[in-house]
């Protein structure tokens, strides 16, 4: 969590920095499970994957690569 955030916070590319902050989430959400947000929020995130717009879809990628625990970079 801590080497997302510090990614996070020293990425210039916007794109990037979403796919960081879904990550980030996406990591909470997997340690807290269905205590962390709504289903409806899990949901909304998951669903940004698949958007047009490029911030919104980045963020989505990476809430889910996040829900998988596992240490990813940015795709």
């Amino acid at each position: 969590m801590r080497r997302a955030e510090s990614l996070r916070m020293l990425e210039t590319d916007p794109i990037k920095a979403d796919w960081w902050a879904g990550y980030i989430r996406g990591l909470r959400r997997a340690y807290h499970g269905e205590r962390f947000g709504t289903e409806a929020e899990h949901q909304a995130h998951l669903d940004a994957a698949s958007s047009n717009n490029e911030l919104r879809a980045a963020h989505g990628r990476g809430y889910a690569a996040g829900l998988t625990l596992e240490p990813h970079d940015p795709e």
